[in-house]
């Protein structure tokens, strides 16, 4: 191969810079490679109507819950023993709407019940269907409980009937509110249109709980409605954080020390078991005065000792000031003591 064509395949240093320069600048001008990136962000967007402002937390709801649940308990108990018949309270469904909407949902002609709740500012109502009603009126009467579904013209009798019956209903009212708050309920009245009751403003937010009723063969429903204004001074204490710390927080002392009194004040059954044999029928009912059998426990095997029938402790018999006494050694723990004989 001729020296001339030698020497064009080699690269003299300076070619060799050149070269690398001419590289290092085309890649200098090209645009680096990016990651695609979406520009799309998805939205979630929530449709919000200002005439049904929510005021109220689920967590606040379902505090009101729980209230009416120990509500329905303690209310079907009162009517089964005041009624003499099945009788069963149970929350359905516990929500919040604007008290207009609320007076549009119930029917024409109902039995309204408007109780005042001092010293909680405000009104709350409990409305009863005159099915459920008109049951429980016909028990009190002496009837099977047959209901109605529309309202007649009410004659006093049967009015003051409902209207005692339905005053019987806020002992349970206070005593289920103990644990939010004091409250002495009265009912102010009773009323049957619910266009002519004007609790709250159309646009006030209220608490709706519905509780399913069954009186005898009657169901029905009553409902709870709380309005905002009612529950604004306590609103702090319808939460999850406040039963907890209610339920953890120690107690008043001079509560405790009155518990204590009364624990120590209380009267408990102690027996001392010596033993146990044992017999035939036929031997048993030989048994005369100065009989003497033998018991399956060693002399000086400890003795079991019985608190209100529940053995607690272990002992041996002795004698004190001339009396008969049991001292005690050990304590029973769960699952030490033998069933078998």
């Amino acid at each position: 191969m001729p020296d001339d064509v030698l020497s064009q395949g080699v690269l003299s240093q300076t070619e060799i810079d050149d070269l690398i320069s001419s590289l290092a600048t085309g890649n200098d001008n090209e645009e680096p490679k990016q990651a695609p990136v979406s520009t799309e962000l998805e939205k979630i967007v929530k449709v919000y109507d200002f005439k049904r402002a929510l005021r109220f937390s689920k967590d606040q709801i379902r505090s009101l819950t729980r209230i009416y649940e120990n509500f329905a308990r303690l209310l079907t108990t009162l009517f089964s023993a005041h009624l003499r018949t099945y009788a069963h309270i149970s929350v359905v469904s516990s929500g919040q709407v604007p008290y207009g909407e609320y007076i549009r949902s119930i029917d024409s002609m109902t039995f309204l019940n408007v109780i005042e709740i001092p010293p909680l500012k405000g009104r709350m109502i409990m409305e009863v269907q005159p099915d459920i009603a008109y049951a429980m009126m016909d028990r009190v009467l002496g009837g099977k409980g047959t209901g109605m579904n529309k309202i007649s013209l009410l004659t006093d009798i049967e009015m003051k009937l409902l209207t005692n019956l339905f005053q019987k209903t806020l002992d349970p009212l206070q005593e289920a509110w103990a644990s939010i708050s004091h409250i002495e309920p009265e009912l102010s009245e009773i009323e049957v249109n619910p266009q002519f009751l004007q609790v709250v403003s159309p646009n006030e937010t209220v608490v709706v709980v519905s509780m399913h009723a069954v009186i005898g063969d009657t169901n029905g429903t009553i409902n709870i409605m709380l309005p905002h204004v009612v529950l604004e001074p306590i609103i702090s204490k319808l939460s999850a954080q406040y039963w907890m710390e209610s339920g953890s927080k120690e107690k008043k002392p001079e509560a405790l020390d009155a518990l204590k009194q009364s624990i120590k004040e209380t009267n408990v059954e102690v027996d001392v078991e010596l033993g146990k044999t044992y017999l035939t029928i036929r031997d048993f009912l030989a048994l005369n005065k100065g009989d003497v059998f033998q018991l399956r426990n060693r002399i000086d095997e400890p003795l079991t000792v019985k608190i209100a029938g529940v053995p607690k402790f272990t002992g041996q018999p002795g004698m004190k000031h001339n009396h008969l006494a049991v001292q005690i050694l050990n304590m029973i723990n769960e699952g030490d003591e033998d069933d078998e004989w």
